[in-house]
């Protein structure tokens, strides 16, 4: 079982960058669109405001856990949990379609 401060976490950065999705979305758009001489200035300011925005509002500094146990790694996309919970429900027979392979 993971830490529930690292689950926390997690759940803080995950409202964090919905918060400031649409702000980071349009900030980005005004720094790409700074290629022109024109927009130079108007991108370098926007650029300084995304660089104030705290740095869990990014997506890319959330980390997949298990729903169940919060492991970080082994996590399975397509169900939302660690490897090792998937074994154990898919034994039990909790996970509908799916079975234990043998030939």
């Amino acid at each position: 079982m993971a830490k529930e401060s690292m689950k926390a976490r997690e759940v803080k950065r995950a409202r964090l960058a919905a918060k400031y999705a649409a702000r980071r979305e349009e900030l980005k758009k005004i720094v790409n669109s700074g290629i022109v001489e024109e927009n130079r200035q108007e991108a370098y300011e926007a650029a300084q405001k995304l660089q104030a925005l705290p740095k869990n509002a990014s997506y890319i500094r959330q980390h997949n856990r298990c729903s169940i146990t919060g492991r970080p790694k082994g996590y399975m996309r397509q169900f939302g949990i660690s490897r090792i919970q998937f074994r154990e429900m898919a034994s039990a027979g909790l996970i509908p379609g799916v079975k234990k392979a043998s030939w």
